[in-house]
């Protein structure tokens, strides 16, 4: 998978090539002979090694801030599944509206690095600013075309094949998260300048506004009672989005106007061809990850009790997501730890702990009473539903154990500067993902539910081999 981070770099922020690790490196020229430093007053100086409580300290406030990002799922579907046409609300907001949103999204979810690489001076952070509006109001408008016209009928009854029930409770659900690209767009672009600058803990602060808006909505939504579902949802997560924009904006105008004008001009200044041959490669991964999303759907749609499937889904990968999400954030520790005396080693035992721990959770949760009580009282899910919830479970307990390794590798190669074995990666996620959603639509005889699980399994396991394979060897990193 594919995970980006509001983590802000080490606290060098006036230039972020001297940064191990840090994507601007790509831009710049050749520092020169192997092994010479970029500037000999801030090489490296010795330090003890590294152990597992070091790599712990690193990794548990970053943990904690994907764990409350990773709780949305869980709370808005507990809450649907509570209000007026639960299994349709649930289907419709899981199978056709969050992967379409996502979907049309990806392409801006990279300009937090992109922001929080480039905004070095005015004349980059406007340039970054160019390419956010543009591009966030040209993918704003494939949203609304998607959405509010006879396109919307191509993809979710022709491509997708959504079950008839849920078309039309999925359609008012995309058009009220018709303000979800372009806000997280901005979000982005101004978080990004608010890490630069060394104010990310108001980035955090960001993170409980929009928890804080989505619970306010979803509390409204089920007090009332009388909105459907898939109203409800739509509603809290888009508001929650445009407030967090809205509150990132804020505190990243005290920074424009005070810090950054103060920033020395970058030499060679950023030009729109430079940024485009650093940006496209980030972008195409998120778009190439988020098309397992839709492509699931579509094949779920296709196979025996589709509905019943498209309904548990929501509820099932939100509490799977939730334990993957601690293991997103280790890239980060690899990515700022990996140079350091005796971090490898250290990395790879805490690795090892984490994959076991986080599938061990979800392994317990599945073989005992607690994940039917999860399904049935937490999540809210009918009794009709909670048996398919919890025998899917099972087969998703590889599933966060592979996160964690996934971004072992994952921070390893973005350490080297080696990006392109991410792509590269998610590339074989989804074909193999695809391969085997199309054979369960080919036989035609296991549940929908069960097939998409494996097929989620299969790709994260072939896509964290070949990050494996590819962290392990290829071209020397380049410095």
């Amino acid at each position: 998978m594919v995970h980006g981070s509001d983590t802000p770099p080490r606290p060098t922020f006036e230039n972020a090539a001297e940064c191990p690790g840090d994507p601007i490196a790509l831009l710049e020229p050749d520092p020169g002979p192997a092994g010479a430093p970029r500037n000999v007053d801030r090489a490296p100086t010795a330090a003890p090694p590294i152990g597992l409580p070091d790599v712990f300290r690193t990794w548990w406030p970053l943990a904690a801030s994907w764990l409350l990002m990773g709780c949305e799922l869980p709370v808005v579907s507990a809450v649907m599944a509570r209000l007026p046409l639960p299994a349709i609300s649930l289907a419709a907001y899981g199978g056709v509206v969050f992967p379409l949103a996502l979907l049309i999204e990806s392409p801006i979810i990279m300009l937090l690095s992109a922001s929080t690489a480039l905004s070095k001076d005015v004349r980059s952070h406007r340039l970054v600013g160019r390419f956010m509006w543009t591009a966030g109001l040209t993918f704003t408008a494939l949203h609304i075309l998607v959405a509010f016209t006879p396109l919307y009928d191509v993809v979710v009854g022709g491509i997708l094949g959504a079950p008839l029930p849920i078309r039309e409770p999925a359609r008012i659900g995309l058009m009220i998260m018709t303000p979800w690209t372009m806000s997280i767009a901005f979000r982005r672009y101004s978080q990004g300048l608010l890490i630069r600058f060394g104010r990310a803990k108001l980035v955090g602060a960001g993170t409980a506004v929009r928890l804080t808006t989505l619970v306010s909505v979803l509390a409204a939504g089920a007090a009332y009672g009388r909105l459907p579902g898939i109203a409800v949802g739509a509603l809290a997560v888009t508001s929650s989005v445009v407030a967090e924009a809205i509150f990132a904006g804020l505190c990243a105008r005290p920074v424009e106007r005070n810090l950054l004008p103060l920033a020395p001009a970058v030499d060679p200044p950023l030009t729109q061809k430079r940024f485009l041959a650093f940006y496209i490669p980030l972008m195409l991964t998120p778009l190439i990850a988020f098309l397992a999303m839709p492509l699931s759907t579509a094949a779920i749609s296709r196979m025996p009790r589709a509905l019943e499937s498209l309904a548990v889904w929501p509820a099932l990968t939100g509490l799977v997501f939730t334990l993957r999400s601690v293991g997103f954030a280790l890239n980060e520790v690899v990515v700022s730890m990996l140079e350091r005396p005796g971090a490898a080693p250290a990395l790879r035992r805490f690795t090892g702990i984490l994959a076991a721990t986080t599938s061990g959770i979800l392994l317990v949760l599945a073989i005992t009473p607690l994940g039917h009580a999860w399904f049935g009282h937490v999540a809210g899910l009918p009794p009709a539903l909670v048996a398919l919830a919890t025998t899917g479970l099972v087969l998703a307990v590889p599933m966060p154990g592979l996160s964690a390794i996934q971004s072992l590798f994952q921070g390893t190669l973005v350490h080297d500067h080696r990006t392109r074995g991410v792509t590269e990666s998610v590339a074989v996620l989804l074909l193999v993902t695809g391969a085997t959603l199309v054979t369960g639509v080919m036989f035609g005889r296991v549940t929908g539910l069960y097939v998409g699980l494996v097929a989620f399994v299969l790709g994260n396991g072939a896509q964290a081999a070949w990050l494996m394979a590819r962290a392990q060897g290829g071209a020397p990193p380049r410095r």
